[in-house]
């Protein structure tokens, strides 16, 4: 049976107007500038799959992931969830059925949950905007049944979020995305604020989850032992495009891309060292990003080729890469 695609991405765009006040504009005859999140990117991910989204800090990552949930405004470009389209349902029920369906963990479990609820109403919160219970008392059943299944207690629906540690308040924003039944989940570095011994147990808890519940989850994450754990299959971004997608295996084993080599480059041996050459260069400024290649500027393999066409993903066995030197066999 062949796979079945539950999220598609196809030439996604996100620029924001970061143009001086108008006046400024008009005087200095300067024209309105665009920083460019997100340019030109596309992927799909299997139905009870994860597919993870890998790179430095600034690269777009959270960007993509607000706009799959809904809660960014793309440029252009198409996000099909399900077979519908996410950004102009054909109805309003259409677009009812989508919202139900996606949920996102968001990465700081301090700020992401309401102080003045009690967690039984933020829990429930969902449940009552998409009309999921049939009264009162089958709204408490779900909210417990929801804390218990994240490993909490029914009785904690009655505390405040600022009794909670961070690991605990992380399962509840957990047990707040699980109360609507979604299919998807978008997790925008759901561990990254949390002690390393808590992100283990957190990571286990959303792997016990998808296995029970048949999820799908896109995964946002800067660290690449946490990538490692979750993922099936991974997409590299660089400066709002993706250089490289592969399945997890292959990132490690065999990376194409020079800059996913230089991202493993900083993954430290047991004696804390390395042997692969180490991210020189600072990122390019996106809002006059360079032309060709956009990493060619760091790059060690750069020729003419990489700095004035951009290259495209090409099929190299398993992976996907967007690299002239891959392409030519330089690399």
């Amino acid at each position: 049976m062949p796979e079945q695609v539950a999220v598609q991405v196809d030439s996604l765009k996100v620029y924001f107007d970061v143009s001086p006040p108008l006046v400024t504009r008009l005087l200095n005859k300067l024209p309105r500038q665009y920083l460019k999140a997100v340019d030109d990117l596309s992927f799909s991910i299997t139905k009870g799959q994860t597919f993870s989204l890998v790179g430095e800090s600034g690269c777009g990552k959270s960007t993509v992931a607000r706009s799959v949930a809904g809660l960014c405004r793309i440029h252009d470009g198409q996000i099909t969830i399900n077979g519908t389209d996410a950004d102009l349902p054909a109805a309003r029920q259409d677009q009812r059925d989508a919202a139900e369906q996606v949920q996102m963990i968001f990465q700081s479990p301090y700020a992401s949950l309401n102080p003045r609820w009690r967690v039984r109403d933020i829990v429930a919160e969902p449940i009552r905007a998409f009309k999921l219970a049939r009264d009162k008392a089958d709204e408490r059943q779900q909210v417990a049944r929801l804390l218990e299944q994240v490993g909490l207690s029914a009785s904690d629906g009655e505390k405040y979020p600022h009794e909670f540690s961070g690991g605990q308040r992380q399962r509840i924003s957990i047990a707040r995305a699980l109360s609507s039944r979604p299919k998807f989940l978008i997790c925008d570095e759901p561990t990254s604020a949390l002690d390393v011994s808590v992100q283990a147990q957190i990571l286990n808890l959303m792997t016990q989850l998808q296995d029970e519940l048949g999820l799908t989850y896109l995964f946002i994450s800067h660290d690449l032992a946490v990538i490692d754990h979750m993922s099936d299959w991974v997409g590299v971004m660089y400066l709002g495009r993706i250089c490289e997608i592969t399945p997890k295996s292959e990132l490690f084993a065999n990376p194409r891309h020079p800059y996913t080599r230089m991202l493993l480059a900083t993954v430290p041996d047991l004696q804390g060292k390395s042997n692969r050459p180490t991210i020189t260069g600072e990122v390019p400024n996106p809002i006059t990003p360079p032309t060709g290649c956009y990493f060619h500027p760091r790059c060690p393999h750069a020729e003419d080729r990489c700095r004035s066409e951009r290259p495209t993903l090409q099929t190299h066995g398993p992976t996907r890469v967007a690299c002239h030197a891959v392409q030519e066999k330089r690399l």
